[in-house]
């Protein structure tokens, strides 16, 4: 589906931007430039922004380094 009519990007075009590391609404308007002209799109784009980080599996970081456990 066509989130924003003025560039021609579809909601699976800003999934995959996302999937790749466009993490907010800057870094897709940089990337595929969309809400730069009417901005109508913006909540569309914004939900699908927000939905795709949400399904994004969690990777949980090491509590700490292994340098913590090396003797003094």
């Amino acid at each position: 589906m066509y989130v924003c009519l003025c560039k021609g990007v579809t909601d699976t075009r800003v999934r995959e931007a996302v999937q790749q590391g466009a993490h907010s609404m800057a870094a897709l308007r940089a990337e595929l430039g969309v809400c730069t002209e009417c901005k109508k799109c913006a909540v569309s784009i914004n939900g699908v922004l927000r939905d795709t980080l949400m399904a994004a599996p969690v990777v949980a970081a090491p509590l700490c380094l292994p340098e913590c456990h090396t003797s003094v």
